[in-house]
């Protein structure tokens, strides 16, 4: 009965996160069209995008359950952390996207995060990464590489330092996926998300203002701004933390795959890009890899009648 339980809590975790993964696919055409239309520097655009999914976030909670976050010392750190983590990985991938290029910075970023979180896990628990865990890993590398091609243009400043903020970046998303993972009491991911978003959003006002935060109040520019908010900021990272709470780091750090896969696969819809052969190779790897991240075992829970007295 446990084990039957355990495995549904497993699969809608792991459908969170795929949802999540998808959410933040559509992302960059978002942003790329805000970026345009409203001609806003790439670190306003993260301003305005934590800042308003945490807006969407909070409406819905006072539309519903309220708004009340728990006083403890736990939820507090649980906060702060996110919110902090939130900024600095916006932040970090944004000067990386300046320092190299936009498929550079995000292959380095989106790449490194499950392999930052493997290596933490391994770190933390003291054993090594099963085979499964190896060779999705490795499929996920390898599709991601095929599928974002060979880097195209050229930043504004040193690449040594972009790749290092793309790393930060990565870096910093893998700390979020493993410090969250464990639920804190009265804290469920709505809420997480909500105040994470404004938070985060809060640290990088500050150097947003010095670069310019107006939007032109046009159709164009506004509806991406609140698409940006609402589908990959507030519905992902909602769907995430949810997600977080029963599948396995490494599998979130997997799933984050599906953002460049999303993204290319909208590309070729939306704006006739073609992948080519490779692309589609690549394409395909990821697949696997995200399908072969669900065979990873998992420990199944223990009756507490079958745990020994002295164990109690």
């Amino acid at each position: 009965m446990l084990t039957a339980v355990h495995s549904r809590a497993r699969g809608r975790g792991a459908a969170a996160l795929l949802v999540a993964g998808v959410c933040w696919g559509t992302g960059g055409i978002a942003g790329a069209l805000l970026a345009t239309s409203g001609d806003l520097h790439p670190l306003s655009i993260a301003a305005y995008r934590l800042l308003l999914g945490g807006v969407f976030v909070s409406m819905f909670l006072l539309a519903t359950s309220g708004m009340r976050v728990p006083r403890t010392a736990a939820s507090v750190r649980r906060l702060l952390v996110v919110g902090v983590l939130l900024a600095v990985f916006q932040a970090s991938y944004f000067a990386a996207v300046t320092l190299t290029s936009v498929s550079l910075a995000t292959m380095i970023t989106i790449g490194s995060v499950p392999v930052f979180v493997v290596v933490a896990t391994t770190a933390r628990t003291g054993r090594r990464p099963s085979v499964t865990t190896l060779g999705a890993l490795c499929s996920a590398i390898v599709g991601l590489v095929l599928l974002m091609g060979a880097p195209t243009g050229a930043g504004e400043g040193s690449p040594l330092i972009g790749i290092g903020c793309a790393l930060l970046a990565g870096a910093g998303f893998a700390t979020v996926t493993i410090a969250t993972r464990r639920p804190v009491a009265g804290l469920d991911p709505l809420r997480t998300a909500a105040v994470g978003c404004l938070l985060g959003g809060a640290l990088l006002l500050p150097a947003a203002l010095m670069v310019g935060v107006s939007i032109p109040l046009r159709p164009e520019p506004v509806a991406a701004a609140l698409y940006l908010g609402l589908v990959p900021t507030a519905l992902a990272y909602t769907a995430y933390f949810t997600g977080l709470r029963s599948a396995h780091a490494v599998v979130a750090g997997l799933a984050v795959l599906l953002e460049p896969l999303t993204a290319a696969l909208l590309a070729t819809v939306l704006l006739g890009d073609r992948l080519g052969v490779v692309g589609w190779c690549g394409a395909g790897l990821l697949v696997v890899a995200l399908a072969v991240s669900q065979l990873r075992p998992e420990p199944v829970p223990i009756q507490r009648s079958e745990v020994a007295p002295a164990e109690r």
